[in-house]
């Protein structure tokens, strides 16, 4: 008796310090959320309604004003468009080449080659996911440059190329090399994370597929994509945030230009509170963009509940 009592106040012991961890640890990641999520927003959002050249210049409230100075302004919705080219250069066309290169080097590489060429093969594709944006942005400044660049050199040498294009410097085509620069630098995010995956997939499901006469492709729609939708959704998720939050391979390679045709909603918002001095408009242009980003994540998100409750209905029917 004595003893079960003993054991007892023990297990409250316990519960109390467990849930008192667990308060702590709440407490201050609430505090982190508020100073650096909540309180800088707010923040932002109070100077987006003033026009304010920044320092001691008076501030004049405008309401809504740059809100509506904003619905009339060609280059924010120039910018707002290049942020789809930014979800297909660093979530569509990453998450999608990540996924077969991720169960090319886990489903045939790893099992012809095996595991440690594989995983120097993944390592490689991460690195430049790891390369500091400054030291990618001048490496590719170089391999784009209009005299001296890799690429053009290959299409004046090898395609005989009389006048190679202006990469960075012509407006119809500098998106599309920004773009290039992104996804080299965003295809070895979803590589790491769907290979890390696909080694939860039980075996056994490959195995009988192969004797029932699967091909690679067939296993490869039927049992790897179903079997790792989780860190799918994840990749979509985080990539598709950063893809609008895109800053710095602009500013690296093309500081909004040429004539503009470069800029996207965090850029634009940077320059006009640290170029132009308009921080009431750049203000009124980050909140947003912030807005935007909480809306697609929301959407993203209820998507991937819903998907996860259909899937636990078929399971459990």
């Amino acid at each position: 008796m004595s003893k079960r009592t003993t054991l007892t106040a023990q297990e409250r012991l316990y519960e109390r310090n467990r849930r008192a961890g667990y308060g702590r640890y709440l407490f201050l990641g609430a505090i982190g959320t508020v100073v650096i999520l909540v309180v800088p927003f707010i923040s932002n959002l109070a100077l987006s309604f003033f026009s304010w050249r920044g320092g001691r210049s008076r501030m004049r409230w405008v309401g809504l004003g740059n809100y509506i100075d904003l619905l009339h302004d060609d280059q924010f919705w120039v910018s707002f468009a290049n942020s789809l080219y930014s979800i297909i250069a660093m979530m569509v066309i990453p998450t999608l080449f990540g996924l077969i290169i991720a169960a090319v080097l886990f489903d045939y590489i790893g099992r012809v080659f095996g595991g440690k060429t594989a995983s120097f093969l993944r390592a490689c594709y991460y690195i430049p996911q790891i390369l500091p944006v400054g030291v990618a942005g001048i490496l590719w400044g170089w391999i784009l440059n209009t005299q001296t660049g890799a690429i053009n050199r290959i299409l004046a040498g090898v395609f005989g190329l009389a006048q190679p294009p202006d990469w960075l410097g012509n407006p119809d085509i500098a998106m599309y090399a920004v773009m290039l620069f992104v996804i080299w630098s965003q295809i070895g995010y979803p590589v790491v994370i769907f290979m890390s995956a696909l080694g939860r997939v039980d075996p056994e499901l490959y195995e009988a597929a192969s004797l029932d006469g699967a091909g690679w492709w067939r296993r490869f729609t039927a049992i790897t994509i179903p079997q790792i939708k989780p860190e799918i959704f994840v990749v979509v998720l985080t990539c598709t945030v950063s893809a609008l939050k895109l800053f710095g391979p602009i500013y690296v390679l093309t500081k909004g230009g040429p004539q503009n045709m470069t800029y996207v909603p965090s850029y634009y918002s940077y320059n006009m509170f640290f170029v132009r001095s308009q921080i009431g408009y750049g203000a009124a242009i980050a909140s947003v963009l912030a807005v935007i980003i909480t809306i697609v994540a929301a959407i993203i998100y209820v998507f991937q509940n819903r998907a996860e409750a259909k899937e636990n209905e078929g399971v459990a029917a």
